[in-house]
């Protein structure tokens, strides 16, 4: 894994020969230390997909003189690509209900720097369940309930705070709301949610339970991308543990949570630090 003095730069483009090397010889040329670089060419032609942690040999660096000198390598290769500074820390909105257990572990990690890179300005809810939590950890908490009559206006609210506080990402940590198809479109791409379960799997009311009563051999998380298909969008990763019978429905919540929590701070970490990719409906991850 890469130091805390490395830049990050990311880029994806189509299929062509010379993408590592355009890469690779650029940062030699420009006294660029390469710390790690994982790179990934997708054999389905979704395209090429490359991630390098550098550090600048000198104290001169400047990101703008790296993207004018870079641009017209790119423009060769058609590639979209971004540099992110060592310093640079995502701002996160964190959204839940009433469990709390991965707000929990988010806002330990946060407070800890746990492998977290970000900023939390504030938390919403539909809920005032935990908003003593949020202001031990002296952030902003905002209750906004919602109703089938109301959902359209508080979805407009949530807009205006995400945009307000100049948010990066935003991570549903079990919000127990469906959203509106014009909200999941604007939240397409930047927007994490757990789901408890490996997707497809169980949904609806009582996963835990359902997973019980069909004699389940293992519980799971799957953190992905929302979009409009509900629970259906790019998946970031996912985690499993076995069970068996003699763990009942209240035991399979707690093991079930526990994956959820850490599979969660997972998908967080792995956008934070620009492994993922999105392209054609799907994620590519390059893991350190």
């Amino acid at each position: 894994m890469s130091n805390n003095k490395s830049w990050v730069f990311a880029a994806q483009c189509d299929s062509i020969l010379g993408t590592v090397d355009v890469c690779t010889h650029f940062m030699a040329q420009n006294c660029l230390y390469i710390d790690e670089i994982q790179s990934f060419d997708d054999k389905t032609d979704v395209g090429f997909f490359i991630r390098i942690a550098f550090r600048p040999e000198g104290d001169d660096f400047d990101a703008a003189t790296f993207g004018a000198l870079f641009q017209p390598q790119a423009d060769r290769f058609n590639m979209s690509w971004s540099l992110t500074a060592p310093d640079h820390r995502e701002r996160v909105a964190i959204m839940v209900s009433k469990y709390d257990h991965c707000l929990n572990d988010l806002l330990y990690r946060y407070r800890t720097g746990n492998m977290l890179d970000i900023e939390i300005p504030l938390i919403i809810s539909n809920h005032p369940d935990l908003q003593r939590l949020a202001e031990w950890h002296d952030i902003p908490y905002y209750h906004l309930p919602i109703s089938k009559d109301t959902k359209p206006a508080q979805e407009a609210k949530i807009r205006e705070l995400l945009e307000q506080y100049d948010i990066d990402l935003v991570v549903l940590a079990r919000y127990m709301q469906v959203m509106s198809p014009a909200m999941c479109e604007y939240l397409d791409g930047w927007a994490i949610n757990i789901h408890h379960s490996l997707l497809p799997g169980f949904k609806g009311a009582k996963p835990y339970h359902q997973a019980w009563a069909k004699g389940a051999k293992m519980v799971g998380a799957t953190a992905h991308y929302i979009n409009n298909d509900l629970d259906e969008g790019p998946i970031i990763t996912q985690g499993i543990q076995d069970v068996d019978h003699t763990f009942y429905p209240e035991d399979l919540v707690r093991v079930g949570q526990d994956v959820e929590r850490v599979v969660l701070a997972k998908a967080v970490r792995l956008h934070v630090s620009k492994r993922v990719f999105l392209s054609g409906g799907r994620t590519v991850v390059l893991k350190g």
